[in-house]
């Protein structure tokens, strides 16, 4: 199934048609102020993240205000557990000048146009990984963020554990030498694929139905924006749409996103970098039940500063890659504390950089939970753990991905226009 993808300035058109300017609808925090939430998406992921923003009310003094889901009897739950007003169009909750950020939890053909939307209206981000669908939604979030200065942070959990920070550190002390690759994984094996159980299809709902059953089916699409096609009702697409090209990247963008930003902060920094060059192999071996996305993912990327990352990713058996970075002198385990050990003929280059160790194993420290820094962050306190400088640079390189396996060519970035190139 094709998608019709928008250019970048159509994008914005249609992502900021009928919102309040940012200087118009922002409102000032002070460093103790209450900050009021909107929820958009309050599925799975929604009402996991939904149920911890009302546990925290007190600790980091936030409040959940509004609610919004096309599904009714999702938004009818999220009203239950909140206590905060309910709508099925997410325009109403950017509309109010009393929210002061939303958490956006739909599925990904969604987060770049209620994101633009959302700091268009003075409201400040949170966003599920992936930040977009698409490439071009990338970069009109991150020019977003550039025009109006809202907060925005997208949710790969690992950005916030120190090990990659530290790590970061690391490598720019010389400890391993210089790098040249690096590796991940994110691997699952289930008797029955996850991808189906963690969306049971609820057979009572459609867009035909009334009370809780009723789903805005056309709203969900978002085909008036060219965000996905008009088709009739599909539960199965809406259910478990992670299974399906037009509202997702499969295995790369739900699970590889993960992987990569927390590695791109180790390897070049907070702000993360654009790739090179992207190739991807793999294919749908077992779980072949009519969906579009592979069970078997391996994606590399060749950065500029000349170094490439190796990610893999199947449904069909969970063992890991070890997070590792490969420098000249040395090698580096990543995730918890990093574990640094001389490689080689190196060990005197090694030893030389880590006082006189053969092995040296760098201590972490704290660091708050994802919503937690980005509270802080919109008092005025610390530093975002996956901006959207960060975001963008890792979902096109992942993004790439998808289109080099989707069209089996190799994939490159043009730096200068920010535009994907295909190889033959």
């Amino acid at each position: 199934m094709h998608v019709p993808t928008p250019s970048r300035r159509d994008f914005c058109k249609v992502a900021g048609a009928g919102v309040l300017s940012a200087v118009s609808a922002g409102r000032v925090l002070g460093a103790n102020e209450r900050i009021a939430f909107g929820v958009i998406g309050c599925g799975g992921m929604g009402s996991g993240h939904l149920r911890e923003l009302v546990q925290r009310r007190s600790d980091d003094n936030v409040q959940v205000l509004a609610v919004c889901d096309v599904y009714q009897r999702r938004l009818s739950n999220a009203m239950k557990t909140s206590g905060a007003e309910g709508t099925l169009d997410y325009r109403k909750v950017l509309d109010r000048r009393d929210i002061d950020a939303v958490l956006i939890a739909t599925p990904d053909h969604w987060h770049g146009k209620i994101a633009i939307d959302a700091m268009e209206s003075g409201k400040n981000v949170y966003v599920e990984k992936p930040m977009t669908h698409t490439v071009e939604q990338a970069i009109a979030v991150r020019e977003a963020v550039r025009r109006t200065g809202k907060v925005l942070q997208v949710g790969p959990q690992a950005t916030g554990n120190d090990g990659y920070w530290k790590a970061h550190d690391a490598i720019q002390a010389g400890k391993i030498g210089k790098v040249t690759w690096a590796q991940g994984s994110y691997n699952r094996n289930a008797r029955v694929c996850l991808f189906n159980t963690h969306q049971k299809i609820d057979p009572t709902a459609g867009p035909d139905k009334t009370g809780d059953d009723f789903i805005d089916w056309d709203q969900w699409l978002g085909f008036k924006y060219g965000l996905a096609p008009k088709i009739p009702w599909t539960p199965e697409h809406f259910f478990r749409f992670r299974k399906y090209w037009p509202y997702n990247g499969g295995v790369a963008t739900d699970l590889l996103y993960h992987k990569l930003a927390p590695l791109l902060i180790a390897l070049t920094g907070p702000n993360g970098a654009y790739p090179e060059r992207v190739n991807a192999a793999g294919g749908l071996y077992i779980e072949k039940d009519g969906r579009d996305i592979p069970d078997t993912f391996i994606l590399t990327i060749d950065y500029p500063q000349e170094f490439t990352v190796l990610l893999v990713s199947t449904l069909t058996n969970d063992s890991q890659l070890a997070d590792r970075i490969y420098g000249k002198h040395g090698t580096m385990d990543v995730g918890g504390e990093p574990l640094l050990h001389f490689n080689g003929d190196f060990k005197e280059e090694f030893k030389a950089k880590n006082d006189g160790k053969e092995e040296v194993r760098i201590a972490v420290s704290p660091r708050r939970d994802m919503k937690g820094n980005f509270v802080d962050v919109i008092r005025g306190k610390g530093t975002l753990q996956c901006n959207a400088e960060l975001g963008a640079a890792t979902m096109v390189a992942i993004k790439l991905g998808v289109e080099a396996y989707r069209q089996r060519k190799t994939m490159t970035w043009d730096a200068k226009t920010e535009k994907v190139v295909s190889r033959t």
